[in-house]
C-alpha cells in the first residue's frame, strides 16, 4: 500500500469526512458507502480507460474463486476452454477449470522450468474453445507475457492479480480481466472483475448465486455485503494513482525500478536471474546467489537493513523482489546498495 494512502485511512479511520462513522462502520447501502463506491468505480474506469460496455465488480473470493467463475460464467453451452501454462497460478487454474469442462493446454513453458513465455506460433489452439485463459504475470517465477494474445472472436481471460494497474491496458481486448486486490489495488480480500456485457447472463446449471457476473453486475457488486474497507482502501490508491500521473506515469516508475534492479543482477557475477530476459517481470524479481549457503545470510543482514520478504518462493528457492505500484524507487536503490555490499563482502 502507498504511504500516503495509509497515512490518509489513518487520519480518516475514526471519521470519515465528518460523518462520525468509520467507514467499517457504515451500512454498505448508505449515502455515504454509496458515494465511496460509486466515486471508486468511477476512478478505476478512467485510469483503465475502460468502455462502456463492461462491467466493473467489486467481489471477494480472491482470484482463486475466479478460478472457478470463470469457467461457469463463460462455457455458454460450450464444454471446452484453452488455457496456457507459464507457472504455478496458471497450474492452479488448469485444475479447477477442469472440474467444469475439458480444458486444451494450448501451450506451456513447463519443460523450460517456467522460465519464459511460448511464443504464439507454437500454441495448439481450439476453434470450439469457449475462451481462452492465461495469467499475464507469473508471481513466483516472475514471468511476465510481453504481448497480449490474439484470440480472434474468442473471448481472452486473464488472471491480472499482480499485473493490473502497473501501466496502460487495452481493456477492449479482453472479455474478462479479474485480479486479486492485494499486490496493485489494496488489502486482501477484495477481487476486481471487469467483464464484458455480452458474456454475463448464461451461467452452468447449479451455479451458486454468489458465483453468477449478472447477479452481482445486477447488483451493483452488492448482493451481499461487500467488503466495504477494502473497497474504500481501493478508491484511496485509485486517487493516489492519479496523483502519480496515471497508468503512463506509474509505468515509466515501474519499468525503470525494474530496470535499475535487472541491470544490478545482470552485471553481477555473484547474482543470477533465470527468466528469459523477453519474459521478465516489472513485478516479481526472483533472484539467486552464486553461493546458495549465503541465502540465509544474505535474508538476515537484509533485514537488519530493512529489507524485509525477500526469501523466494518455496518451490523455486533463491530471492524474490516484489516491487509493486507501493514501492517506491528509493527502496529499490536501497536493495541495490546492499546487493553490492554483501557481494564485496561475500563475492
Amino acid at each position: 500500500m502507498p504511504e500516503a494512502v495509509l497515512q490518509q485511512a489513518k487520519e480518516e479511520i475514526l471519521d470519515w469526512q465528518g460523518s462520525g462513522m468509520s467507514v467499517m462502520e457504515m451500512s454498505h447501502r448508505g449515502k455515504e458507502f454509496m458515494s465511496i463506491a460509486e466515486t471508486a468505480e468511477q476512478d478505476l474506469r478512467e485510469l483503465l480507460s475502460i468502455p462502456d460496455n463492461y462491467k466493473v465488480l467489486f467481489l471477494q473470493g480472491g482470484a482463486s474463486a475466479q478460478f472457478a467463475m470463470a469457467p461457469m460464467n463463460l462455457l455458454r453451452g460450450k464444454n471446452k476452454a484453452d488455457y496456457i501454462n507459464t507457472g504455478a497460478w496458471s497450474k492452479k487454474a488448469i485444475v479447477e477449470a477442469g472440474r467444469y469442462c475439458e480444458v486444451n493446454v494450448a501451450a506451456t513453458s513447463e519443460a523450460e522450468k517456467f522460465s519464459t513465455v511460448p511464443e504464439q506460433s507454437t500454441w495448439h489452439l481450439s476453434s470450439d474453445a469457449a475462451y481462452l485463459h492465461y495469467t499475464p504475470n507469473e508471481t513466483i517465477g516472475g514471468v511476465e507475457f510481453p504481448f497480449i494474445p490474439e484470440t480472434g472472436d474468442i473471448p481472452l481471460v486473464a488472471d491480472m492479480s499482480s499485473t493490473i494497474l502497473s501501466r496502460p491496458l487495452d481493456v477492449s481486448k479482453y472479455g474478462v480481466i479479474y485480479a486479486g486486490a492485494q499486490k496493485n489495488i489494496g488489502p486482501a480480500g477484495l477481487t476486481i472483475v471487469i467483464v464484458r456485457d455480452d458474456l454475463i447472463g448464461e451461467t452452468l446449471p447449479g451455479t451458486p448465486a454468489m458465483f453468477d457476473y449478472k447477479i452481482h453486475a445486477d447488483t451493483g457488486s452488492m448482493y451481499n455485503t461487500p467488503p466495504t474497507y477494502g473497497w474504500y482502501l481501493a478508491g484511496l490508491v485509485f486517487k493516489w494513482l492519479k496523483t502519480q500521473g496515471g497508468l503512463q506515469g506509474i509505468a515509466e516508475i515501474n519499468q525503470r525500478k525494474a530496470d535499475k534492479l535487472y541491470n544490478a543482477i545482470d552485471q553481477s557475477d555473484f547474482y543470477a536471474n533465470p527468466v528469459d530476459p523477453a519474459c521478465r517481470s516489472w513485478m516479481n524479481v526472483p533472484f539467486t546467489l552464486a553461493n546458495p549457503d549465503l541465502d540465509k545470510i544474505f535474508l538476515e543482514q537484509a533485514a537488519e537493513q530493512g529489507l524485509v520478504t525477500l526469501k523466494g518462493h518455496r518451490s523455486v528457492g533463491g530471492m524474490r523482489a516484489s516491487i509493486y505500484n507501493a514501492m517506491p524507487e528509493e527502496g529499490v536503490d536501497a536493495l541495490i546498495s546492499f546487493m553490492a555490499e554483501f557481494e564485496r563482502k561475500n563475492g
